[in-house]
């Protein structure tokens, strides 16, 4: 098996780490019109290099991995379904072309996998299962991090973070929903309020609260914002037989024992591997879970995935609708 890695930035670095520690049999290639990025990825990985798609394409290449910003996934995606490839692409913040590319995958017989981080952490699997329960419950959710923090190595000015269209907090929610909505069942209805109170040099709000009601009857809250100085992902969900404390850490989920009568850790991973530079609430495990979902799914081992494009375009019409405020 072939698979071009598209972007050799901190994440496309990240696909082909976690590729080559897990299926050495893989042969790699790499993609960024940066030469300065393909020369590093040839000496530390040692993998070919390329500035394009159809420069590096040949025959035997089975899919690529897309990594770049969300600015430039149509394009990309729509050159690998023409060339016959198969794509696992990172979070997408547009969906207006999400009809023609599932019709052009589904016309080549060709498979579109879309990266949903969390839905592969066993923190969502556990919680998940707990709400099918018991879903007479609400829930409190906060995410922040403030954005020049997000990449210290770059300014927030420099990457798609700061375009109104690929925003800060749109991606929060991008990354976020999927799961939300996978636990506690589609969105029905949503009461937003946005302001930006910062002063960022963005043309976006920075801080959201939503009241969020889902299919299931459940509603909460979620506060998304890009200003908190220290990295907050705290997520409480409160019911009568049910009371789950989470801080976004594989050390920190915490469950009501009745039998206790008080909070008591909840202990999923035996070992997790976290990468140095990043917040504490993101592990390298669940991207290399997904990484063996999008390779089965290549191989024929498996048919169907956790998210898929006709999931995260209803997921991105939310966003719209949280970012008029309605």
């Amino acid at each position: 098996m072939k698979i071009a890695v598209i972007g050799l930035g901190s994440m496309g670095k990240r696909r082909i780490r976690l590729m080559q520690g897990s299926f050495p049999e893989i042969e790699l290639v790499g993609i960024d019109g940066r030469a300065d990025r393909q020369s590093e990825v040839e000496e530390i990985y040692n993998i070919s290099c390329f500035s394009s798609l159809t420069e590096a394409w040949t025959s035997d290449l089975n899919g690529v991995v897309i990594s770049t910003s969300p600015l430039s996934h149509e394009a990309i995606i729509k050159e690998a379904l023409h060339l016959n490839v198969h794509v696992f692409t990172e979070i997408n913040l547009l969906n207006h072309y999400y009809d023609e590319v599932m019709a052009l995958a589904n016309e080549k017989k060709l498979h579109l996998y879309l990266s949903s981080t969390f839905l592969h952490r066993k923190e969502i699997a556990y919680m998940a299962e707990r709400i099918m329960e018991d879903q007479k419950v609400t829930y409190r959710y906060h995410v922040g991090q403030y954005l020049a923090d997000w990449h210290p190595w770059e300014s927030y000015k420099d990457f798609f973070v700061s375009h109104k269209e690929t925003n800060g907090c749109r991606e929060i929610f991008a990354i976020e929903l999927p799961w939300l909505t996978t636990v506690f069942g589609d969105i029905v209805s949503a009461e937003v309020n946005h302001s930006k109170i910062s002063n960022l040099e963005i043309d976006y709000p920075d801080t959201y609260s939503v009241l969020l009601k889902h299919e299931s009857g459940i509603t909460g809250t979620l506060n998304v914002n890009i200003v908190s100085r220290i990295a907050k992902r705290e997520l409480e969900i409160i019911g009568e037989s049910t009371q789950i404390e989470w801080r976004g850490t594989p050390d920190s989920l915490e469950e009501w024992s009745h039998e206790a009568k008080q909070m008591q850790a909840v202990s999923l991973y035996d070992t997790f591997e976290h990468q140095e530079g990043y917040a504490k609430n993101i592990i390298e495990d669940a991207y290399l879970e997904e990484i063996k979902e999008y390779i089965a799914l290549l191989r024929g081992d498996i048919q169907d995935t956790k998210y898929s494009f006709e999931q995260d375009k209803k997921v991105i019409d939310w966003i719209h609708t949280f970012e008029e405020g309605i």
